[in-house]
C-alpha cells in the first residue's frame, strides 16, 4: 500500500511542468489525499446552491457557461486521474495532450442538468481518490511523459486538486460575486 511519506510530501519542482505550478502553489500543506477528500463538497455546495438557471451563466462574450467550467473540471480530472493511472502503471508510452477549448465544445455540459453535472463530479472524484489511495510508494513516485512533459504520479494528484481549487475561484469571484443567491 501506499507510503505515508511519499504522500505526504509535495512533489518537486523536477515532477512537473512549470505551467503547473499555478495549480500546486494553491494546495495547501502536504497530505494530498486528504486535500483531494475534504475539498470537493465546498466546490459541490457551492453549485448545488445556485438556481438551475445560473448553471448557463457566463461572465462575459464568449467565456464559458457555469456547466462548461464544471464539465471542464470533470473531463480535466479524468484526463489527469488517466495518466496518473498510465504513469503508477509503468506504462512508458508517451501520453498526448488535449484540448481542453474542444472538449467543452463538443462536450454534453451546456444541455446537461446542473444537479446533474454536481452528482458526475462527485462520482468522478470518488474514482479519482480510489485510484490514489490504492497506490504504493514506486507508483506515487513515478514519472512519464505526458503532453511532451515530465510528470510524476504524486504531482498528477497535486494538479488534480490545485486545477480544482483554481476554477472554484474563478467561479466564486467571476461567476457568482454579482448574482444574489435568495433564501
Amino acid at each position: 500500500m501506499k507510503s505515508d511519506t511519499v504522500v505526504s510530501a509535495r512533489p518537486a519542482a523536477s515532477e512537473y511542468a512549470e505551467y503547473y505550478h499555478k495549480y500546486i502553489s494553491l494546495i495547501p500543506g502536504n497530505d494530498i489525499l486528504n486535500t483531494l477528500e475534504k475539498q470537493w463538497p465546498d466546490t459541490a455546495a457551492l453549485l448545488s446552491a445556485r438556481k438551475e438557471a445560473e448553471g448557463n451563466l457566463r461572465y462575459a462574450p464568449g467565456k464559458w457557461s457555469v456547466k462548461e467550467v464544471l464539465g471542464h473540471v470533470i473531463d480535466s480530472e479524468r484526463v489527469f486521474a488517466y495518466r496518473a493511472l498510465r504513469i503508477a502503471r509503468n506504462d512508458r508510452t508517451p501520453i498526448e495532450g488535449f484540448e481542453q477549448d474542444d472538449y467543452v465544445k463538443y462536450g454534453p455540459f451546456g444541455r446537461g442538468d446542473l444537479v446533474a453535472l454536481v452528482e458526475e463530479f462527485k462520482s468522478v472524484r470518488q474514482a479519482t481518490l480510489s485510484l490514489f489511495q490504492g497506490l504504493d510508494e514506486l507508483a506515487w513516485m513515478r514519472q512519464g511523459v505526458a503532453n511532451k512533459k515530465e510528470v510524476s504520479v504524486r504531482a498528477l494528484a497535486y494538479i488534480i486538486a490545485g486545477h480544482e481549487l483554481h476554477h472554484k475561484k474563478i467561479l466564486q469571484e467571476q461567476y457568482f460575486a454579482q448574482v444574489r443567491v435568495e433564501l
